[in-house]
């Protein structure tokens, strides 16, 4: 059974309340299941429990105003339902390894220049590269200011795009031999900005010969618009001829796309693939020969 529409649910509500009370027996009963179950699928789907899920988004958020704002750190900490300023401080601290107060005085001064930096030159975003039909009407770059988690995101964002038949992509590619024989799974998180054709994840197998074997782009699940984060995932098989596997973030037409915490893992059969079956579309025969239909 896919829990994916659940857990999608799940988080719109959490994104919307962060400054409200957040038990896991409300939101399992908002949900409609029994919070033991609800406990169990999330940290599944997600890799970590529901309250540490909710405990780093909190802190994350906190972090983004104590760099972009002045507001008193006691008040930050009372409206993220800490508390105390110190239970704030504790758990900022577990974060990002400094107190609020000291974090708002360094990583703001760094976060400045690099700001300054990134005017005059193009930041690289290591490991990552930009294709598709039209990578140079496109740009990807960190943001710092817009995050999941941590201290920045990845941004592909469209600059002098005109139609809806452009796209472009953030992509990496690995070899698949440690992946043979075996489903994967590939998840994350993606946030959207005035998305006119569609983004998502995508993940390609190709095999020795270079032919695609397995392929999904969320064609039939797009974000479009505007959203605010989200969990999605692509699941494929890797064939034992397989050779190579490529994956990222799609964005056609124009708009801004944001990805952040993306995971790699290896997942039984009771996981369905999303895979693309092209095939289905094929006629069992040719019709209409004479063109009277």
């Amino acid at each position: 059974m896919s829990y994916t529409a659940v857990i999608q649910r799940t988080i719109e509500y959490i994104e919307t309340n962060l400054h409200e009370e957040l038990s896991l027996e409300r939101i399992a009963q908002f949900i409609g299941f029994s919070k033991y179950h609800y406990h169990r699928i999330f940290q599944k789907e997600v890799g970590v429990t529901l309250s540490e899920y909710i405990r780093y988004r909190r802190i994350a958020n906190a972090a983004n105003i104590l760099l972009y704002t002045d507001e008193k750190i006691i008040d930050i900490a009372v409206h993220y339902r800490f508390e105390t300023q110190e239970s704030f401080t504790r758990a900022f601290k577990k974060h990002y390894h400094l107190p609020p107060g000291q974090y708002r005085t360094i990583i703001g001064s760094l976060t400045r220049q690099k700001e300054e930096t990134k005017m005059k030159q193009e930041e690289a975003i290591k490991g990552w590269f930009l294709s598709g039909t039209h990578p140079f009407n496109y740009a990807m770059e960190l943001d710092r200011k817009t995050f999941h988690k941590g201290k920045a995101s990845g941004l592909l964002k469209s600059v002098t795009v005109e139609g809806l038949d452009e796209f472009a992509t953030m992509m990496q590619q690995f070899k698949a031999d440690k992946h043979l024989g075996k489903r994967i799974k590939l998840s994350g998180f993606l946030k959207t900005a005035g998305v006119s054709g569609f983004s998502g994840f995508w993940m390609r197998i190709d095999n020795n010969l270079g032919d695609i074997v397995q392929f999904d782009n969320m064609s039939n699940r797009p974000v479009t618009g505007d959203s605010e984060w989200n969990h999605y995932a692509i699941v494929l098989d890797v064939p034992d001829n397989s050779a190579v596997v490529s994956f990222g973030v799609i964005l056609s037409g124009r708009g801004r796309v944001w990805v952040d915490e993306l995971r790699f893992e290896e997942v039984d059969d009771s996981i369905a693939v999303t895979n693309l079956d092209y095939s289905q579309d094929l006629l069992d025969e040719p019709v209409n020969l004479s063109f009277e239909e």
